[in-house]
């Protein structure tokens, strides 16, 4: 089983870190958003209308 385990965790799968920095920024990007909408109220309101037309255009992406 020991065996088995080193050969997971050493598998190309896990080591692959493409995609990585994307997951990154958004994440980011994600908190920066959160963090202004809390110490501006009056922003968040302006954050919401931004995501929501981020979301819309998405869903339009993906509907085609």
């Amino acid at each position: 089983m020991k065996r088995f385990m080193q050969k997971v965790w050493s598998s190309p799968f896990w080591k692959d870190e493409q995609g990585q920095d994307l997951i990154e920024y958004a994440l980011m990007a994600g908190f920066v958003a959160v963090a202004a909408g809390a110490l501006m109220p009056n922003v968040s309101s302006s954050i919401s209308t931004v995501f929501s037309k981020i979301q819309s255009l998405l869903a339009n992406a993906a509907g085609s």
